[in-house]
């Protein structure tokens, strides 16, 4: 059996890839932090291995204890990465330096592997133009709108300058499923009988269910492409009223609709990021945030995707979103 090691892996992501890779009768080696949950690590056969990343002798260390145990991965899904932060140069730190780190460190122990896949974001991209409404297309300059965006788009642009390693990029669009905490929220707000709206103009959102992102990313990974990026998505787009209905219908629920105008909603933004910045933190609602909210593009182009791997979505939004919430109800989040 191959050996893999999933970064990342007591996430939302990550603990599903794990869960994708032992059924694929891989042997997983679940990389996090002492401080990680293990709450959805608990499959017997998982191999724990606590790494590192904030300094590249460290790294090098504990993958030189590995090779002298005759431990070599073959596969590294890189999924460790920082979504949200209280300062923005935090972003960078987890997202780019510890990225590059660990790839450093890969080479210094001559143990690169044979596919390196890092997980990146539709973010890095950013949105697509908000007046043609054309997809984010592969060859278009990136122009993220959050920093967590440019983050991951100055850790790709490191992946890509290096010569001959085997790096793979996913850009998954949104993720959503079990165990999944930002739109969950959006679910909550649904469920207690609100359907917030920020601007008067829709969104057109994109979205890939994580057991699909995960079976992707695991097919992508034992294939012989090396050194090309994909953006992820489900085929389709939704509007953002459409995710409102489709979330009401499962819920059975009614909703008072409230929509706030762009202009508001920046202006509060803008002010609680000063507020917040007095103490060195960042705020729920901050700039970046906003950008990401008023952007109305959020479609992307997935044509090689389905022709390099033949990728279909089992899941369809209304699918997903009807699983998700069943999860959510039996574990009492709703």
């Amino acid at each position: 059996m191959a050996n893999i090691l999933i970064t990342g892996s007591s996430g939302f992501i990550g603990s599903f890839l794990v869960e994708e890779a032992l059924k694929k009768d891989f042997t997983v080696y679940a990389g996090v932090r002492k401080s990680s949950s293990r709450a959805y690590l608990q499959d017997p056969g998982i191999r724990f291995a606590e790494i590192d990343f904030t300094e590249k002798d460290r790294i090098v260390e504990f993958l030189l204890e590995h090779k002298k145990a005759g431990v070599s991965f073959d596969y590294i899904i890189h999924n460790a990465g920082l979504t949200k932060a209280k300062k923005k140069e935090d972003f960078y730190r987890v997202n780019c330096t510890f990225t590059r780190n660990f790839v450093e460190a890969l080479s210094e122990a001559g143990c690169i592997p044979l596919k390196f896949v890092y997980i990146s974001s539709l973010a890095a991209y950013g949105p697509g133009d908000p007046v043609s409404m054309k997809p984010v297309m592969l060859d278009d300059t990136p122009k993220p709108v959050d920093e967590y965006g440019r983050s991951k788009l100055e850790a790709e642009k490191y992946l890509t300058s290096l010569t001959d390693f085997p790096w793979l990029i996913i850009r998954p669009s949104g993720v959503y499923g079990p165990r999944e905490k930002d739109y969950f929220v959006y679910f909550q707000t649904i469920s207690r009988g609100m359907e917030p709206y920020i601007g008067f103009r829709p969104q057109i959102l994109t979205f890939i269910y994580v057991r699909d992102l995960v079976r992707l990313i695991l097919e992508a990974m034992v294939s012989g492409i090396k050194r090309k990026a994909y953006f992820v998505t489900d085929g389709k787009h939704y509007d953002s009223r459409e995710f409102a209905e489709i979330t009401k219908k499962h819920l059975k629920k009614k909703t008072l609709k409230i929509t706030l105008p762009l202009g508001l909603v920046g202006g509060i933004a803008r002010a609680m990021e000063k507020i917040f910045g007095l103490g060195g933190k960042m705020p729920t609602l901050n700039t970046d945030k906003f950008n990401i909210m008023k952007s109305t593009n959020w479609t992307c182009q997935v044509d090689e995707l389905q022709k390099d791997f033949n990728f279909r979505a089992d899941y369809d939004l209304d699918k997903g979103v009807k699983e998700a919430l069943e999860w959510y109800k039996k574990e009492r989040w709703l």
